[in-house]
């Protein structure tokens, strides 16, 4: 299998391909256009800031390269936040590959950002085939997915908020499935089955 890993200073990108390597693929960390568009599968990794992390995508002249995937495409963490309309974080407009907004927690009795391990409820899509409801996920993050259409899964941190989406080819999960253990590892061979 061609995947590719959308090379862009992302800080999990070394721990996503740690992981596919455990499933027994060799991606291709690249930033080169027709890598990209030739791929047979790729992945939008992500840690940090939104707004640094759009401006980096541009500097790259990646932005158009996201846009023109056709191919079962994932997000991770801030990868699946730049794949929608807009995040709070900076006020930044990101890919709008899916319709959605990126809001930031607020709250005086919880911790912000969300560090450790949640319970994720989720619909019957490929992304999530043979893992049981409420498996445990590891989050970081200070921002969410408000509820919207494009959701397939769910968690609950001060409110209920979407964790994962699908649209066509596109999937994002704001959990690192490379840094869950067994469930996580199931949801990467669920996308390399897609």
């Amino acid at each position: 299998m061609n995947l590719a890993i959308i090379d862009y200073n992302a800080g999990n990108t070394k721990s996503v391909i740690n992981a596919l390597r455990r499933l027994g693929i060799e991606p291709v960390l690249t930033a080169d256009a027709d890598l990209i568009l030739k791929a047979d599968k790729v992945i939008l990794p992500g840690v940090g800031h939104a707004g640094s992390a759009m401006a980096e995508l541009h500097k790259r002249n990646l932005v158009d390269i996201c846009k023109a995937v056709t191919v079962p495409f994932l997000g991770v963490c801030v990868g699946m936040q730049l794949m929608m309309d807009w995040s709070e974080e900076g006020d930044t407009q990101c890919l709008g590959l899916a319709e959605g907004d990126i809001i930031r927690f607020q709250s005086n009795e919880y911790k912000i950002p969300q560090i450790g391990w949640n319970t994720v409820k989720h619909n019957d899509s490929p992304l999530f085939k043979d893992i049981p409801q409420n498996s445990y996920f590891y989050f970081v993050h200070s921002y969410y997915l408000a509820l919207n259409k494009n959701g397939i899964a769910t968690t609950n941190y001060i409110q209920p908020f979407h964790v994962a989406i699908a649209k066509d080819n596109l999937f994002g999960v704001q959990f690192h499935p490379e840094k869950s253990a067994q469930w996580g590892e199931k949801l990467l061979e669920n996308f390399l089955n897609i």
